[in-house]
């Protein structure tokens, strides 16, 4: 089984060494996705596990009770057609090439199924078109 999870950790938490804790005690492959962790500081991960339905539940259990707030990713990135512009910056940032620009016409195209709902796009479109519906 699959689950994309977003990890909010507080200062007292970021020392924990999640992933390795994850493959030892729960045998569970943690995807990186996205991070945003510094030393002493809040910080935010966004991972995908893969293992046992069971070890994953008990896993997810096991980091709320280290005061890590666990929020499933179950949202989808939509596109205002309207609003986009084209540019293409949101293709550069896309790790599963999800987003891509025709090569002739110039049009983004969005392959839904290639997406993992990193969010990326969602901070670099610069006109706010793509968007997380959850």
């Amino acid at each position: 089984m699959k689950k994309r999870l977003t990890l909010t950790f507080q200062s007292s938490t970021v020392q924990v060494p999640i992933t390795y804790r994850l493959a030892k005690d729960f045998n569970i492959a943690a995807n990186i996705i996205r991070a945003q962790i510094a030393p002493d500081r809040m910080g935010k991960l966004a991972l995908e596990l893969q293992g046992d339905i069971d070890a994953i539940a008990a896993a997810i259990e096991w980091m709320k009770n280290l005061d890590i707030d666990v929020s499933e990713a179950t949202g989808e990135i939509s596109i205002d057609e309207n609003i986009c512009v084209e540019c293409g910056l949101c293709t550069g940032v896309c790790p599963t090439q999800a987003l891509t620009l025709d090569s002739q016409s110039f049009l983004l195209k969005f392959a839904r199924s290639r997406c993992i709902v990193c969010e990326q796009c969602v901070t670099t479109c610069p006109v706010e078109a793509i968007s997380t519906n959850l």
